[in-house]
């Protein structure tokens, strides 16, 4: 059944893609690397990719639950329906970043509303696993009235998912791999007989194949950029996925660890030197790397192939043993920044 619409989500996603590109063109909402001395390509490319995985991913996604509506029973309508809706706020907000290049205090305005959307459906996510045994419930610990510490945190991961996302966004399908081989190991974790959601299962085999099919346009040399909302609209997906259904947070990081560890230093390096945290520069290791003499392709195939064999030890793994690769992760992710350094 997975596999099906996977191929299905595939194939439509790669009709979508160039038509979208074209749409793009016509509105003329473009990336012009002349107006940015930051941009590493050459060619003016189409923005608005992302809207090629919303159309593709949520039109299967719709299919599938009115056809199989009995396997849901992990993930209700009104969660579906609050993943759309806080896409679509996204979608929207990137269209407008795209067209009209907002300020950063108004472009974050657009991901605070998605993530209180899923926050007031909720997500199940009552505890957090306990790397040293149990769990800890968080559900009964309340910060405001009517929002608890398990709001708080559903809300912090969804925005730091979306700007993990969001700031990675520098290379030719880095985040569209990302995302798909992250997608990929929750729903093979999924259908492990330890958890067996078939609804989160088929919903993260659906997403995947929405980004592989627009990776195929997306890849070096890229046809087509995913744009803010795109962007912003892969790490909102993983972020719902990995918390909806008994918490896969730690398949998310692993996957994403090198890469999300890399903006979380970059973030903090702003911080201390008193920049906005928002604004754009070349310190991310992939440009470090493009500094160091990598080529595009060989950064990106190095952080896939991390992530593919972080992100399987998730199936295999214990709860301590995750936490204690995310902390290797954490290590060889400084020691790979100080190397680069060095050799540039």
């Amino acid at each position: 059944m997975v596999i099906l619409y996977f191929i299905i989500t595939l194939l439509i996603a790669l009709c979508l893609t160039p038509l979208v590109a074209l749409v793009a063109k016509r509105l003329k909402i473009v990336d012009n690397p002349a107006l940015d001395e930051r941009k590493i390509h050459k060619q003016i490319i189409p923005l608005m990719g992302g809207f090629a995985i919303f159309f593709s991913f949520f039109l299967v996604v719709f299919v599938v639950y009115f056809l199989k509506f009995p396997i849901f029973s992990h993930i209700s309508f009104n969660q579906i329906m609050a993943l759309f809706t806080g896409a679509l706020v996204l979608m929207l907000g990137g269209f407008l970043d795209d067209k009209y290049n907002l300020r950063p205090k108004y472009q974050i305005i657009f991901p605070i509303i998605a993530s209180l959307i899923i926050v007031l459906v909720g997500t199940n996510l009552k505890e957090i696993t306990n790397p040293y045994g149990g769990t800890i419930k968080l559900d009964s610990i309340y910060l405001w009235p009517f929002f608890t510490l398990i709001d708080a945190i559903i809300f912090f991961w969804l925005m730091g998912m979306m700007y993990t996302t969001k700031l990675l966004d520098g290379l030719d399908g880095l985040v569209a791999g990302l995302t798909s081989i992250a997608s990929l190991m929750i729903c093979f974790l999924s259908l492990t007989p330890k958890f067996y959601q078939l609804d989160v299962a088929l919903i993260a085999g659906i997403f995947a194949a929405a980004n592989l099919g627009f990776l195929i346009f997306n890849f070096y040399p890229a046809k087509i950029f995913l744009g803010e909302g795109g962007s912003l609209f892969s790490g909102f997906v993983l972020g719902f996925l990995s918390i909806v259904a008994g918490g896969k947070i730690a398949t998310a990081l692993l996957v994403f660890g090198i890469a999300a560890i890399d903006v979380f230093l970059v973030i903090l390096r702003r911080l201390i030197k008193n920049k906005p945290i928002f604004m754009g520069d070349s310190q991310h290791l992939h440009h470090r790397l493009l500094k160091a003499g990598f080529s595009q392709k060989q950064i990106v195939l190095a952080f896939y192939f991390l992530a593919i064999i972080f992100g399987a030890l998730t199936l295999f793994l214990q709860s301590k043993e995750k936490f204690i690769a995310i902390l290797l992760l954490f290590i060889l992710a400084i020691i790979i920044g100080i190397l680069v350094d060095r050799k540039s």
